[in-house]
């Protein structure tokens, strides 16, 4: 008797965690919003170039000139930080002068945080 209820939670584990697959594809799409300011390559735009971003300190790329809110930012570029950054750039950063407001929805910054790692 007890078996049967495993089964029917077992499926379900399994598609839930499914759900939430990072799929760097569907976040190379999502970086179509991006692309407006950011390459993503090595070359700068108006903001910088996104080559190499994952393990690069915030305001860290040389080359390319920061504003005042990027300047005193000591984080490194990672999993949690780009989360962050990408669900409310304001909070991270305030006084940023990026323009995008930011994305709520978890599973869209992981696809577009699976991409960015990518970007080598």
């Amino acid at each position: 008797m007890l078996l049967r209820p495993l089964l029917v939670v077992a499926p379900l584990t399994l598609a839930l965690a499914g759900a939430h697959a990072q799929d760097a594809a569907a976040g190379g799409m999502a970086f179509q919003q991006c692309a407006e300011c950011h390459s993503p390559g090595a070359g700068d735009g108006v903001g910088p170039g996104l080559k190499g971003v994952f393990g690069r300190r915030a305001g860290g790329k040389d080359g390319f000139i920061y504003s005042p809110a990027f300047k005193k930012l000591t984080i490194t570029w990672d999993t949690v930080t780009l989360d962050a950054f990408l669900a409310d750039p304001r909070a991270v950063a305030p006084g940023t002068t990026m323009a995008w407001p930011g994305d709520d929805d978890a599973k869209d910054r992981a696809d577009l945080i699976a991409y960015l790692k990518t970007l080598k």
